[in-house]
């Protein structure tokens, strides 16, 4: 029974093989429909499994202060991006990704119809500098919204409240127009460039150059892997000429005055502070501005973001006398000019008054000191009168009035200095005699910027020596800048020296019993200068609306320390500020300041680079912790801890904290 061999029924066996037939039946089936049914599709799903190169955007260089203090530094930021290399209708999700991201979907449908013409391989930038939770939406859909994904940024921390805004300038996304331009050609849309001042005067140092991920996707566009990642340079760091200390002085004086404040080294043409009034705050341009913020800075009537230290071109006033006093001596006249003045004078049929008659007064006999710091207007309208209107703007041109004094800031103005020339190219008139009256004492045609005349100044207190006014320091500079900004370049103008020494002597005497300042005199700092109130209308009809302030004068005072090869040089323009003894004291407070610290400091301001080279910016936006406590930096919308306590000189900054 047991030794029988057992046989397998015929039924069993053939329906084992039949099943085995279909087995192959159905990967035969399965191979052909694979290989060949649908070999397109499967072809295409396969080509879609490729790599994707994500950018790495490169922070922007810090900008140092001449001591190698932060001004502007960076922070760690996030940014939507809308992928369009996926096979996705980008439109269809348009709503849910306008949700999660807080976006009016009608705003994310255009921008995807407004890149629809560029390459597919360049994400749109759908939003900036995104929010905790907007990142979390993203991250919680990569399956639903594949086509959405984040990179990290370096946005700008600037410092707060406008401080230093003009000359350090602000970023914001490159425009259509600007890709126009020959200096933007290289970039794409939504790059970040810089707008103005030294952001964008020096763009491409601080740029760096971006890096890239390579990321493999699948079919729906998912990151499935990396396979490399090219690192981000940097941009370049920056170091500027100005000293904070002295910045926060100019600062506190002009405080929320109307007008400009420069100090400049006559010596090398470095600007050692920079301020102009209104201000605006650069941190709400460093992510992206709203248009009813934009509005309003652009319809203010106070042009808050003009910068008036290089961009206001105006009336200089009284202290274009030194200028006439410099032309007279050169052309021997007012060495041996005496003037005497009863208020008034008649030139060419008309009465032309000096400002002591408004106050019932005169100046008596004048000479070419008494002239300049009391400011005698007739003794400048004789002056004028003499050397006519073509040697007045021989001389004014020497000394760089009427065009750009070459300062590494992007939109300078170049103001005017008229001539017969000048009128008949631009007016098709002839000039008149009675024209040149009031350009001897800085008012008619002719107008100027602050950092012109300071220049201007700065070149007669130098006994001729003239600069070009700069704010990077041009060790920073790689050699093919430096060649091509000639910030280092001097020009000699001919001065004799015993005008050079008369006309100093008497600009020292305009901050003393006498002179038209003696209240902005700091005792045991010898300062020198000279005031000027300009008109905005005439006298006679400011006399008739004296209360309307948009007819005030405007002031200005240039004035230097010591009173020859000085190492210091300050203009401030006071709009609306009526007399130039109140821009006068605005002056002094700054080169009050600039000198005390060179008596703390013997050497002059050097450069000093700080061990940790890094954020000891505490001078602009530190908030000083309790004990314990690590100081915090405030900037934009973030706060960052530093590692160490800020500069105590900074702290004390009027609206720094």
């Amino acid at each position: 029974m047991f030794g029988r061999d057992e046989k397998v029924s015929a039924i069993r066996l053939t329906a084992a093989q039949y099943i085995i037939l279909g087995i192959f039946l159905v990967l035969a089936y399965g191979l052909w429909r694979l290989q060949v049914a649908q070999s397109d599709y499967y072809s295409l799903a396969a080509e879609k499994n490729r790599i994707r190169n994500v950018p790495v955007l490169a922070p922007r260089g810090k900008i140092l202060d001449r001591e190698g203090r932060t001004i502007v530094d960076n922070y760690p930021s996030f940014s939507a991006l809308l992928l369009r290399d996926s096979t996705r209708d980008l439109t269809a999700d348009a709503d849910s990704i306008a949700q999660g991201l807080h976006l009016d979907p009608n705003e994310v449908r255009a921008r995807i119809r407004h890149f629809a013409t560029m390459p597919q391989y360049q994400p749109i930038f759908l939003k900036e500098d995104i929010t905790p939770d907007e990142l979390q939406f993203i991250e919680a859909h990569r399956n639903e919204l594949p086509e959405l994904d984040t990179i990290m940024a370096h946005r700008r921390l600037y410092p707060r409240n406008g401080f230093m805004a003009h000359m350090i300038g602000y970023v914001g996304e490159v425009s259509e127009d600007m890709l126009n331009q020959p200096q933007f050609e290289l970039y794409n849309s939504g790059d970040v460039v810089g707008i103005s001042g030294v952001e964008r005067q020096y763009n491409t140092l601080l740029m760096g150059q971006n890096g890239s991920r390579q990321a493999l996707v699948d079919s729906h566009g998912r990151e499935v892997g990396r396979l490399g990642e090219t690192e981000a340079v940097p941009g370049k760091q920056l170091k500027l000429t100005v000293d904070i200390d002295l910045q926060i002085a100019a600062e506190e004086a002009l405080g929320d005055k109307n007008g400009a404040i420069v100090a400049m080294d006559p010596h090398t043409g470095e600007i050692l502070a920079m301020v102009s009034r209104p201000t605006f705050d650069p941190n709400d341009f460093a992510v992206h501005v709203s248009r009813d913020q934009w509005n309003k800075l652009v319809t203010d009537p106070d042009k808050p973001l003009l910068n008036k230290a290089i961009q206001a071109q105006l009336a200089p006033g009284s202290t274009f006398k030194v200028i006439m006093s410099f032309a007279g001596w050169q052309e021997g006249i007012a060495q041996n000019m005496h003037v005497h003045c009863n208020g008034s004078a008649d030139f060419y049929g008309r009465n032309s008054k000096c400002w002591v008659y408004f106050l019932h007064q005169s100046h008596g006999d004048v000479d070419l000191a008494k002239a300049i710091y009391q400011s005698c207007d007739v003794f400048f309208y004789t002056l004028a009168d003499k050397l006519g209107i073509n040697r007045i703007a021989k001389y004014a041109t020497q000394l760089g009035l009427g065009q750009k004094t070459g300062i590494d800031l992007p939109q300078e103005a170049s103001g005017i200095v008229p001539s017969e020339e000048w009128k008949l190219r631009n007016f098709r008139q002839k000039w008149y005699a009675g024209e040149t009256i009031f350009v001897g004492i800085g008012q008619g045609a002719i107008t100027v910027t602050p950092v012109q005349l300071l220049r201007a100044i700065s070149a007669i207190s130098m006994g001729g020596k003239m600069v070009v006014p700069h704010v990077i320091n041009p060790t920073d500079l790689p050699p093919n800048y430096l060649e091509a900004a000639h910030i280092t370049d001097v020009k000699t103008v001919a001065f004799d020296p015993s005008g050079w020494n008369y006309i100093t002597d008497a600009m020292e005497r305009v901050l003393e019993p006498g002179g038209t300042s003696p209240l902005a005199a700091i005792p045991g700092i010898e300062i020198a200068g000279k005031t000027g109130s300009a008109q905005v209308v005439s006298l006679e009809n400011r006399a008739k609306h004296k209360d309307n302030a948009d007819l005030a004068q405007n002031g200005w005072f240039v004035g230097f320390s010591p009173r020859r090869n000085p190492d210091v040089v300050v203009c401030v323009l006071f709009q609306g500020g009526e007399h130039g003894k109140l821009a006068a004291r605005l002056a002094t407070q700054v080169i009050k300041a600039y000198v005390e610290k060179q008596r703390r400091n013997p050497q002059k301001m050097v450069e000093k680079p700080k061990s940790n080279g890094a954020v000891d910016v505490g001078a602009l936006w530190t908030e000083p912790g309790s004990e314990g406590e690590k100081e915090r930096l405030q900037g934009g919308r973030f706060v960052l801890d530093l590692p160490k306590k800020p500069l105590a000189t900074a702290i004390a900054a009027p609206g720094m904290r």
